[in-house]
Formats: structure tokens, C-alpha cells, sequence
């Protein structure tokens, strides 16, 4: 597998939160193993909502919220995130040809081996989540193809591309043998960063209600906290499923 120093992760989702709810045990882990970490969050979240008490007035949520996000990144060890700015709930009206590209610019830049995004129903039908599935994995192929924005680098081709679960993962975990289910391709255990998880998850002031509703008002907070999974959307074929290190088998992948 590649070795840590050459691991490089990059995230692609679509408010501020959903790193902290669905990938914050896999970038601790990618950090403390000596390799780096990139985000790239699509919208600044301004119709979610705005903590109780509010934590600001509703026109001023979005700095908000993108204040908190960079709160959260700096407990995960996240040292390059890029704002697209799309509007919320409207990303599935972003200008294919220019998100495509900001897109591209991100991977070329980042040069991961391993991309994580939602799954392409977006794990619970939000439309943002559905859009950035979309648009990242268009932008995977068109960062892998020399043609396509020779201005922004040397092409890349990302070796694996890594969803959301198909429903949501907090409900999975609560299963007997989660690793059976179809879909779950990735188990890692992340126990040793859940305060790290939970300190990026609080970071999130004004999302606290619905993160307190999946996470901390559950008896099972811990092994919540201490797990997460993936599937895999492309990549080398897995000897065993459920795998537990999302860079197994990229040995011949280190740039």
C-alpha cells in the first residue's frame, strides 16, 4: 500500500459539516499517519439552521457556518479547504462547465490517491449531496484526461473514488454485523480520534441540533463516534470486503 508520507485524501462535499459527520475519523487517520488532507466544500450551508439560541442572524449564516468549518478543519487537521460558494440548495444549478473546473483544479492541485464524496443519491436524497456526487465524478474522469483544461496542470487519475453509504451510516453501524451488508466496502476504526470527531462536530455550533439528534443524545454515542464506512465506488478490487484502510492496494499509485 502506498506509505503514509505519499498519502493524500481529498474530500468533496457539499455544506459545511458534512467532513465532520461522514469523514472526520478517515482525515485524523490519514494525518496521524503522516499524510495530507484536502476539502472541498461546494456551498456555505446558509439555509440550514441556526442553532438554539441562534447562533447569528439568518443573513449572517453563511460566514457562520464557514467560520465553523474552518474551526472544525483545524481539530481534523485539515490544512487545505476550498470554498466554492454555490448556493444552497441551488448546486444542482451550478454551470456545469465552470464547477467542472474548479472541481479539476482541486484534484490536479491535490493529486489524491483516494477521493471521498456522497454516493450518488446523495445518502438521504438531499439535493446538494445528490449534485457534488455528480459533479465529482465528473470531474475525477476529466481531471485523469490531458484534454481537458491543459492550463491547470499536468492531468491526474485518481486511483479510487469512495462514497457515502447508501443509507445513512449511523443506522448500518447499529446492525449486528455491519460489514455484511451490501455497500459497505470500507470498516475503519477510528476509535482513537472520536474527540477529535466530536470537537469537529461541536465546532458546527449551529448544526447542533441535528448533530446532537445522530450522534450525542444516543446511548451508543462512542461507537458512532469510533467508526466509519465507506464504499467504493471505483478502484483496485478488494481481497477482502469490508476492507479496514481506504489506501489498501495503491501501492502503484503514488503520485
Amino acid at each position: 500500500m502506498t506509505t503514509p508520507a505519499q498519502r493524500r485524501l481529498l474530500l468533496v462535499f457539499a455544506h459545511p459539516d458534512d467532513e465532520s459527520v461522514f469523514a472526520a475519523g478517515v482525515a485524523c487517520r490519514t494525518v496521524a499517519e503522516c499524510g495530507r488532507v484536502a476539502l472541498c466544500t461546494a456551498t456555505q450551508g446558509e439555509l440550514g439552521k441556526l442553532g438554539d439560541p441562534p447562533v447569528c442572524p439568518r443573513e449572517r449564516l453563511g460566514a457562520a457556518r464557514q467560520a465553523e468549518l474552518m474551526a472544525a478543519c483545524g481539530e481534523l487537521g485539515i490544512a487545505t479547504v476550498r470554498l466554492l460558494g454555490y448556493p444552497d440548495r441551488g448546486l444542482a444549478f451550478a454551470p456545469v462547465d465552470t464547477i467542472r473546473r474548479q472541481i479539476v483544479e482541486v484534484i490536479r492541485a491535490v493529486r489524491p490517491q483516494v477521493i471521498v464524496t456522497f454516493d450518488p443519491n446523495g445518502t438521504n436524497l438531499h439535493p446538494d449531496h445528490v449534485a457534488i456526487s455528480r459533479f465529482t465524478s465528473d470531474a475525477v474522469a476529466a481531471a485523469g484526461d490531458a484534454r481537458w483544461f491543459p492550463d491547470l496542470g499536468p492531468a491526474h487519475e485518481t486511483p479510487r473514488l469512495l462514497w457515502t453509504l447508501p443509507v445513512r451510516p449511523w443506522e448500518v453501524m447499529r446492525r449486528p454485523d455491519p460489514g455484511v451488508e451490501p455497500g459497505v466496502d470500507f470498516v475503519l476504526d477510528v476509535a482513537r480520534f472520536a474527540g477529535r470527531k466530536e470537537a469537529a462536530l461541536k465546532a458546527h455550533r449551529t448544526q447542533r441540533q441535528s448533530l446532537d439528534r445522530i450522534f450525542f443524545s444516543k446511548p451508543d454515542a462512542a461507537r458512532l463516534l469510533g467508526v466509519e464506512m465507506f464504499r467504493q465506488a471505483f478502484g483496485p478490487p478488494l481481497a477482502v470486503r469490508p476492507a479496514a484502510d481506504v489506501f489498501v492496494d495503491l501501492e502503484h499509485h503514488p503520485d
